[in-house]
């Protein structure tokens, strides 16, 4: 309750503030303003803070038996995006005053292009932006002002894209989704290429993103090109689903990876050849296959298979038949690795959090404002990234075991 009163408070006299000491037509006009008037507004803010805290007003008194007062004041300069600024922070005498606006030993204050940042990464269009800074800041910022912001953050994407990257990588994520973007009057769908990796401490992190043509292997041996050029020199496995020469542009970057092919794009693949009726049969003999405890018993399972549904699906039977070997691959990893390996899933979650900021975009206007789009919305999805992986150190450990060599390299 006490934190709504001090936003409302601060919120209520920026708004008297502004329009009462300064004529706003532009966003210069705000720039100045917020130079102006920004250490009075924090410092006012601050005495409010203070009078929460208290429960008294200046010059009142404390009913309470543990009485606590103001205390005298302190100065803090603060950094912001249009210069220092000096402010006089109150003090109150018991010292448990801890102020919210401007925290103890902050020295920045946030920008109001850090807003705007933020609600763009959101998925937020440029009008609903500035709606939304006029509904709750009570001032108007142009459209062409928010693409201004935006476009700051330009040069930060292509310092990002082209930051140096670990040596090695145990396993990697590799997939593709399409956005539509404007060519002139028209509108196509571009591929975004993206690769997930996940390093010896066990914490993912989105490698690379590019955009492209249609999905293709040819423009994926180029991807991977790049995060060679970049510093990756080994990886282990590569997670992928089942698009022709996937392999093949893989191996010819880095000759020793496994190329694991997704089983759930597998089981997709498959159950669209078959009646609705009659696929929770199928896929509950094929789980008999991939969630088999060893390699034997994947191999009776899919002979059962094959004798139950070679006749009757026979091209749903004909998917599994033709990609078999690379399912038994799994069975060279332990568990704990299978578990990690057999599905695209940790790219498909990354890719449907991209999916919720452009999906109800339309076209974009072009790369680069989707570019910006997706950059922010990385950092947003990355911040829940920070943890390894749940047992990470016995995976790593089996990692060692099966490539003791290629490991040693780089631990």
């Amino acid at each position: 309750m006490a934190r709504s009163r001090t936003r409302s408070q601060f919120i209520n006299f920026l708004d008297e503030y502004i329009h009462n000491e300064y004529e706003i037509n532009t966003a210069g006009d705000i720039e100045q303003a917020l130079l102006d008037m920004f250490g009075a507004v924090i410092e006012k803010a601050l005495e409010g803070e203070m009078e929460n805290h208290l429960g008294f007003p200046r010059h009142g008194s404390s009913s309470t038996e543990k009485r606590n007062y103001r205390n005298g004041h302190g100065s803090k300069v603060l950094k912001t995006r249009l210069g220092p600024v000096c402010i006089q922070t109150p003090r109150d005498r018991n010292g448990t005053f801890q102020p919210e606006i401007v925290a103890k030993r902050q020295t920045d204050a946030i920008g109001i292009e850090d807003k705007v940042l933020a609600l763009y990464g959101k998925g937020l269009s440029t009008r609903d932006i500035s709606d939304s800074l006029k509904d709750i800041y009570q001032f108007d910022l142009s459209h062409e002002m928010i693409s201004n912001i935006t476009d700051k953050i330009e040069p930060v994407v292509r310092q990002w894209q082209d930051r140096p990257l670990k040596s090695f990588y145990p396993i990697i994520y590799l997939d593709a989704m399409c956005v539509p973007v404007k060519d002139g009057v028209s509108s196509s769908n571009r591929s975004v290429y993206s690769v997930i990796g996940i390093d010896v401490e066990g914490r993912k992190d989105v490698l690379s993103i590019t955009l492209g043509d249609t999905e293709g292997a040819s423009f994926w041996m180029g991807v991977l090109d790049g995060l060679k050029s970049r510093g990756v020199k080994d990886v282990c496995i590569a997670c992928v689903d089942g698009l022709p020469g996937f392999k093949q542009a893989i191996q010819a970057v880095f000759p020793n990876t496994v190329v694991q092919r997704c089983i759930v794009h597998l089981v997709r693949q498959s159950t669209k050849l078959l009646p609705a009726k009659k696929r929770k049969d199928f896929c509950r003999d094929l789980r008999q296959v991939y969630q088999a405890t060893s390699l034997e018993m994947a191999k009776a399972a899919f002979e059962a298979l094959k004798a139950n549904w070679l006749l009757e699906a026979p091209l749903a039977y004909r998917v599994w038949e033709n990609n078999i070997e690379e399912v038994y691959q799994l069975f060279n990893f332990p568990q704990e690795i299978r578990k990690l390996v057999y599905t695209t899933n940790a790219i498909e979650s990354y890719h449907s959090q991209l999916r919720k900021v452009t999906k109800g975009k339309g076209a974009f206007h072009d790369e680069k404002a989707l570019m910006k789009l997706l950059y922010l919305r990385i950092l947003d999805v990355c911040k829940g990234w920070s943890r390894p992986y749940p047992n990470w150190s016995l995976v790593l450990n089996q990692f060692q075991i099966i490539y003791p060599d290629r490991l040693e390299a780089f631990l």
